[in-house]
């Protein structure tokens, strides 16, 4: 008990710096994907690829069929999905960060059925699938 008195603040730090890790994993929208589940997503049930990357990270290799809507434009843009808020959607992003944020941010717009690639493009990648490289689709 003395020891607990005499090291409270640092017994705090410990404790909220915890508590800041483990945060944003409860926080998380959508259902996050492994690389196989999301090519049975997008083979079984027809899902949208939405990269969220900016457009020279998707020029430089990207998902084949992946629409580009760089995240910090996402919400000027989410017009553009409008039509397939009933569809799954599959986002992407270099690791799944980003992507997750995208989720958030499409969930507050009603869309329903979103996707995150666990490790984004990097585990696309390494688990050795296909990617496609230059900027046609946006």
């Amino acid at each position: 008990m003395e020891f607990i008195q005499q090291n409270i603040l640092t017994i705090a730090i410990a404790v909220i710096s915890g508590v800041m890790l483990v945060w944003p994993g409860l926080r998380r929208v959508g259902n996050d994907l492994n690389t196989t589940q999301a090519t049975q997503l997008i083979n079984r049930e027809d899902a949208v690829i939405i990269d969220v990357r900016d457009s020279h990270e998707y020029a430089a290799g990207h998902l084949p069929d992946a629409r580009n809507i760089p995240l910090k434009d996402l919400a000027t843009r989410a017009g553009e999905l409008e039509s397939l808020k009933d569809k799954p959607l599959l986002l992407v992003c270099a690791s799944g960060v980003r992507s997750g944020q995208a989720c958030a941010q499409l969930q507050k717009l009603g869309f329903a059925k979103l996707n995150n690639l666990d490790g984004g493009v990097h585990a696309w990648e390494k688990a050795g699938l296909p990617i496609k490289r230059g900027s046609k689709k946006k």
